[in-house]
């Protein structure tokens, strides 16, 4: 048996300890270890491959974490600025500037390449490609302008305001599962001409399809930031539409009534 009361080996030090079915002491400085006994150590990776070639204990589970590095913690940040501010002022592409500040980040070892590879999750991009794939079918097969279609008859017979505000949560409810892109572009050109049949300003009916196409809370898929979060904040589907559909309703209603207003009908 050994006590590990005051064990420091190498900086790294005992947290805790578990033994299956019995209290393996009344405070960590008075358990003597037994073999099978788990322990929660804390310390640097060398303490640990010391600790592992010493023999002593055996790893079951290595964080795979890193610490952090703040003396690089500008460089990412003026990264991140600097791709905002020159895609702003029309410099470059932002997927472009997003390519070479990723490349610098590498370079100047504010993450190792390892740690940019561990970073991407292949289910993420899986799911980012299959909905690429859906979204590219529906809109070569018609299946999104049949939508719209059916619906111009009904949009026809409503008000002014009521057909901004059809206009508007049928082109969130195409977002949430067609890409923006595509809901853009088949959307647009048909309530062009619904606004030319009402005899009224298309201009409004088009910004309400802008903002709608970006404008997408309710589901994972409606845009492809929400879809990188999915992953990495190991949310549920379920979550997004707690959240997004209130979202959706507060943020249509009040883009409507402003675009009422800046562009009266």
């Amino acid at each position: 048996m050994t006590n590990i009361g005051a064990s420091n080996t190498a900086g790294v030090r005992v947290l805790g300890a578990f033994r299956h079915g019995h209290i393996a002491g009344a405070d960590l400085s008075s358990v003597r270890l037994r073999a099978a006994d788990k322990l929660l150590l804390e310390g640097p990776a060398d303490g640990f491959r010391a600790l592992a070639e010493v023999g002593d204990v055996a790893s079951v589970t290595e964080p795979s974490g890193r610490a952090y590095r703040r003396r690089q913690a500008p460089v990412a940040i003026i990264a991140l600025l600097g791709i905002v501010a020159l895609a702003a002022l029309n410099v470059m592409p932002i997927n472009i500037l997003a390519l070479v500040a990723v490349a610098a980040i590498l370079l100047l070892r504010c993450i190792d390449s390892d740690e940019a590879w561990q970073s991407v999750d292949g289910s993420i991009l899986v799911l980012i490609f299959a909905m690429l794939i859906v979204g590219a079918g529906l809109e070569h097969t018609g299946a999104v302008e049949l939508i719209v279609d059916m619906l111009t008859p009904l949009l026809a017979g409503l008000s002014p305001f009521l057909t901004l505000l059809a206009v508007y949560f049928t082109a969130s409810i195409l977002t949430e599962t067609v890409t923006n892109n595509a809901v853009a572009v088949v959307f647009t050109p048909i309530v062009i001409a619904l606004a030319s049949e009402l005899g009224v300003d298309p201009r409004p009916l088009a910004v309400a399809v802008m903002i709608a196409a970006s404008a997408s809370f309710a589901t994972p898929i409606g845009y492809q930031t929400n879809t990188l979060v999915y992953g990495a904040g190991n949310y549920r589907f379920t979550d997004f539409l707690k959240i997004g559909v209130p979202m959706n309703l507060i943020v249509g209603l009040t883009s409507s009534f402003a675009i009422s207003i800046f562009f009266p009908l």
